[in-house]
């Protein structure tokens, strides 16, 4: 690498990179950089400081209806959906190799869009979505059909079929990673795919469409809308002529693109939506290790993570001596500016992000909980917004920090006795997304994780897992599953065919 295009490593020179950058805010529709129809914009500001970053397309219904019918013609066409899979393959892989060699360049995108700190986007989200979409193209042409177990004068095909047209609905807390995850299995499968990302951080996916168009994904296969979810989200959701709608944000939301798509044409709709998940500590666990976990659980990414590890669950024999050890590992979540490769926790998303964590821990100190460390704004970059990572102790399951999604860096502490105790306060949520549990004791380990109701459950640590296991939840944290050969499942159509040959 010429030392012109070195990797910045100090705050300077990211700046000085991003002051350089040359930022596309139009939408990519059937392989080219599109205004609106409107020629309306909106801008697009960074969490961090607060500064415009670019103008962005504000596509509409319009907009909508046409990449519908691009998106449906080059289906149809077979370009693509066609296209023998190890050709598919390549293309994927060669579109993973193109994010790759533009990291630094989709890390600070990132950084600055979502006000998450580039050592996070960096050494998390660019290397994960690489590996994500290298992964499912990889997986394209080593995934077989099947034939049934007939007798001989039948033969019974069982193919796997792309659903048609995708329309993916991505949130703003890992606008890239989810992207990739939704992006790798629907195109590794034949579809085409129309991308809607939040409003308030469409920068990387719009950079990706133009990668993908680089790597050889033909013309129109995927198609790239910002804009508002009250009227393009919900024409995408009501269009009659999308087959499969996948969405990550909050239940609320969720279960209104579940009402749309009972009122349309039961267009196949995957849904990964909040959580409230139980990190779970016992008496005998490695309680230095645990501690550093349940600080990362809740403050990685600015609390901004379903399936943060928002209630704390610890044994009351250990509750006073681990809690200290907690708070340690919290003040190294100071806030920074996110483009300090230093920082370890960046800045909320928007002001009213920010007025909702404050209205929570306000409520925790209505309801009696005890506030053991943080509770108030931090302001280490002028115009952005941080808040100090915030414990509460004393708290019970029924209060509000307990029951509700603040996506926030606060923690809500609950005490138990007993194993039972512990597993009936972990399921008590409408939530079913993940879960941690620390113990030296593989039975407990083997028993906790059997019954607790959640799509993953972390044993002696958190967020583990890689592209080979499934990602989803239980109850009202959604249905289907990202990540894995089962997503792969979920983006196609399953088809028999009986061959009479006597």
């Amino acid at each position: 690498m010429s030392e012109h295009n070195k990797t910045p490593q100090t705050l300077q020179e990211w700046q000085a990179m991003a002051e350089a950058l040359q930022i596309e805010g139009r939408a990519f529709i059937n392989g080219e950089y599109v205004d609106a129809l409107s020629g309306e914009t909106r801008p697009t500001f960074s969490p961090g400081d607060g500064r415009e970053l670019a103008q962005v397309a504000s596509c509409g219904p319009e907009d909508a209806e046409l990449a519908v019918k691009v998106a449906r013609e080059t289906f149809e066409s077979g370009v693509w959906s066609h296209m023998p899979p190890m050709q598919r393959k390549k293309i994927m892989v060669r579109f993973a190799e193109l994010i790759e060699q533009n990291r630094d360049e989709i890390a600070l995108l990132e950084s600055l869009d979502a006000g998450k700190p580039i050592s996070d986007t960096m050494n998390v989200d660019v290397p994960g979505s690489v590996t994500t979409i290298r992964w499912s193209g990889e997986a394209v042409d080593k995934i077989y059909d099947e034939m049934a177990p007939t007798g001989p004068n039948e033969i019974g095909l069982i193919e796997r079929m792309p659903l048609g047209v995708v329309a993916a609905i991505v949130p703003w807390n890992f606008p890239l990673s989810t992207t990739c995850w939704k992006l790798g299995p629907a195109l590794a499968t034949g579809n085409s795919v129309i991308l809607k990302p939040a409003s308030n951080t469409p920068l990387t996916a719009i950079k990706l469409a133009g990668l993908a168009k680089e790597a050889g994904l033909p013309d129109g296969v995927l198609n790239v809308l910002p804009g508002p979810g009250s009227s393009l989200g919900k024409a995408l959701s009501l269009h009659m002529d999308i087959d499969c709608l996948t969405f990550t944000g909050s239940t609320d939301v969720g279960k209104t693109l579940t009402e749309y798509s009972g009122q349309s044409n039961l267009k196949r709709t995957f849904l990964e939506l909040g959580g409230k998940s139980p990190n779970i500590v016992f008496a005998d666990a490695d309680l230095d290790k645990a501690a550093e976990a349940a600080a990362l659980a809740v403050f990685y990414n600015q609390g901004e993570t379903c399936t943060a590890g928002t209630r704390l669950l610890v044994h009351k024999s250990i509750a006073d001596e681990f809690m200290q050890k907690v708070k340690k590992a919290a003040a190294r979540f100071k806030p920074g500016h996110p483009q300090d490769p230093n920082t370890v926790m960046g800045a909320l998303i928007d002001k009213n992000q920010f007025d909702t964590v404050e209205h929570y821990v306000a409520k925790g100190k209505e309801d009696g909980a005890v506030l053991f460390c943080g509770g108030a704004p931090a302001q280490p970059v002028e115009g952005g917004y941080y808040y100090e990572p915030t414990i509460f102790t004393k708290v019970t399951n029924d209060m509000t920090i307990a029951r509700e999604e603040i996506f926030g860096p606060v923690l809500a502490v609950i005490e138990f006795d007993s194993d039972e105790e512990a597993l009936q306060i972990a399921n008590d949520s409408i939530y079913g997304l993940a879960a941690g549990v620390w113990t030296k004791d593989i039975s407990r380990a083997h028993r906790m994780a059997r019954d607790i109701r959640a799509g993953s459950v972390w044993v002696n640590n958190y967020f583990g897992g890689d592209i080979t296991v499934p990602f989803g939840g239980f109850k009202q944290s959604g249905n289907g599953r990202d990540k894995s050969l089962h997503a792969l499942d979920k983006y196609s159509e399953l088809k028999s065919t009986w061959i009479d040959i006597s």
